[in-house]
């Protein structure tokens, strides 16, 4: 049985994290960015599909390659973090499947017998795992930044091309953007007043 977190715990993650815009000039390790991924990676999705694919962009040149993508309103926060993660989504998630769902032999069949599944299965899926990663990353001590102010077909073209230039990254995998995250230390001096949320009786009926 599960025991709960305490209420440090629910503000780290919740009740006092926000959204950052703004960054303090302190780097994020590789290593950490490796022990995220590997927190990201238990998170349930449908079938153990697993379909997120994630980019780190850690360096200036990286960075150039993702602002002409950008609305305006994101480049400057964008600049100044110290990592942008493009989190994308496999449209081929399938192949991954026997390796994954061992235990349903047959699965990638079943999966492509039903195409009209495929792009809702991957991008829901993968919207699961880009929340996991926001909490991941706020449980390890990180603040981030999610936007979606940004063109998809300029970033797939750039991070995740059809002509496989990223062959050794990512090999004979058809991803497509979902969001881009921020990662860093957030300045406090940059953070908005926090928005109204719903309540519960605004968002929610016990049946």
């Amino acid at each position: 049985m599960n025991e709960p977190v305490n209420d440090h715990c629910l503000d780290l993650l919740f009740r006092k994290a926000r959204s950052q815009n703004g960054w303090l000039d302190k780097p994020v390790r590789d290593e950490t960015l490796k022990t995220l991924y590997d927190l990201v990676r238990w998170g349930p999705t449908s079938a153990n599909s697993c379909p997120a694919r994630i980019v780190f962009l850690r360096t200036p040149q990286a960075k150039q390659r993702l602002l002409p993508a950008l609305s305006a309103g994101n480049v400057e926060k964008t600049l100044s973090a110290p990592v942008t993660a493009v989190i994308g989504y496999d449209m081929a998630f399938y192949d991954q499947l026997p390796k994954l769902f061992p235990h349903h032999p047959g699965v990638r069949e079943w999966v492509l017998e039903q195409p009209e599944l495929i792009e809702a299965t991957a991008l829901r899926n993968s919207s699961m795992q880009g929340a996991y990663f926001i909490l991941a990353a706020r449980a390890l001590g990180l603040d981030c930044g999610p936007m979606s102010g940004f063109e998809h077909a300029r970033v797939d073209n750039e991070f995740f091309p059809q002509q496989r230039s990223l062959r050794d990254c990512f090999a004979d995998m058809q991803i497509k953007s979902n969001f881009i995250c921020n990662l860093g230390y957030g300045d406090p001096s940059k953070v908005f007043a926090r928005s109204p949320r719903l309540d519960f009786d605004e968002a929610c009926v016990l049946l």
